[in-house]
């Protein structure tokens, strides 16, 4: 939950598995750039899945606090 720009920010994600599973679902390539935007949409869905779990005075955080939205 630091600032950092989307370039400094941490691959959250298994890439190849990712371009892999594209590939074999859709027949699609993967951009190079993707990876960043799943990985900001994944650190996204953590922290509400915290502030979930926190507000629930839990400190593990569960499949429950991933809520659809």
């Amino acid at each position: 939950m630091e600032n950092q720009s989307s370039s400094d920010k941490e691959i959250l994600i298994v890439v190849s598995k990712m371009k892999d599973y594209i590939q074999k679902s859709a027949g699609l390539n993967t951009s190079s750039t993707v990876a960043a935007v799943v990985s900001d949409r994944v650190r996204a869905l953590c922290d509400e899945a915290v502030r979930n779990a926190t507000s629930d005075g839990r400190k593990t955080v569960m499949d429950r606090d991933f809520v659809a939205s």
